[in-house]
């Protein structure tokens, strides 16, 4: 029994790396925008449920594969964000971060009813031409939808990371969040700040949703994803892009390993 567990634990250990990228990019979708705009946003896996959908009828309608279609979904996804927090939230909170929340809840209330009402409970999938293939490790098949998605998520939290430390717009970003007020004395825009950073955070859901989607499925409560994202984001740190994408690899990791322990 205890051979065949530890067996077991080097593909829980390349299985939880695999799953670990796609959500820890959703969790660092949060942490920006909690690091930024100090809120948490009750509405992150509803929008993650709608990038879900958006990848799922591209390939059902135009049959667009859903890794290209990361160059559709994460741009839109972006302008959804920005508009939603600029001409929506921002300017119904009034300033204040105690209605953003009750904003963001009841946001994602409408979006899980509204996509229950469209689209129906049904869990939704896909099967793409190479949703069997997979590489030989030896001891491991590891699919190359999984490992597409794995690297996909490597490279955008590469971008992320090189946007917030190497752009004059992340140089705005991490301003605003250490110091809104002298931010805002040093002529930076603060509120396009805050919907940029918000919209950032929503592409980060746009680009997960198109690579959760091979190997995972879609109905109006994939939003329950979020629970662990909201233990990432406390686990990991909140606004901590260093340490936190690693720690946050710990965790599912640690999730899987366990599951493969216990037979």
């Amino acid at each position: 029994m205890l051979s065949t567990s530890l067996s077991l634990l080097p593909a829980g250990i390349i299985n939880g790396f695999m799953f670990g990228a796609i959500y820890a990019l959703v969790a660092l979708g949060l942490t920006l925008i909690y690091g930024v705009l100090h809120i948490i946003n009750f509405a992150h896996g509803a929008m993650l449920m709608l990038a879900l959908y958006s990848a799922y009828f591209l390939f059902k309608i135009l049959n667009i594969d859903p890794y290209v279609a990361i160059l559709i979904v994460t741009p839109a996804s972006f302008i959804f964000g920005y508009v939603i927090y600029r001409w929506g939230i921002g300017k119904l909170s009034g300033g204040k971060d105690q209605n953003i929340l009750l904003i963001t809840l009841g946001l994602s209330i409408i979006l899980e009813n509204a996509a229950l009402f469209f689209f129906t409970g049904d869990q939704q999938t896909i099967s793409l031409s190479y949703s069997y293939d997979s590489l030989d490790l030896g001891f491991l098949y590891l699919s190359y939808p999984k490992l597409i998605s794995f690297i996909a998520s490597l490279v955008i939290c590469g971008l992320l990371w090189m946007l917030m430390t190497l752009t004059d717009l992340g140089k705005a970003i991490r301003a605003v969040a250490k110091q809104r007020e002298g931010a805002r004395l040093v002529g930076i825009d603060v509120e396009h700040v805050f919907a940029v950073t918000f919209g950032i955070g929503i592409a980060c859901l746009g680009a997960a949703g198109c690579m959760l989607l091979p190997i995972f499925y879609v109905d109006p409560y994939t939003k329950r994803l979020c629970h662990y994202r909201f233990y990432h984001c406390c686990f990991g740190g909140h606004g901590q892009y260093r340490w936190g994408f690693a720690r946050r690899f710990y965790y599912w990791n640690n999730r899987i390993c366990r599951g493969a322990a216990s037979g």
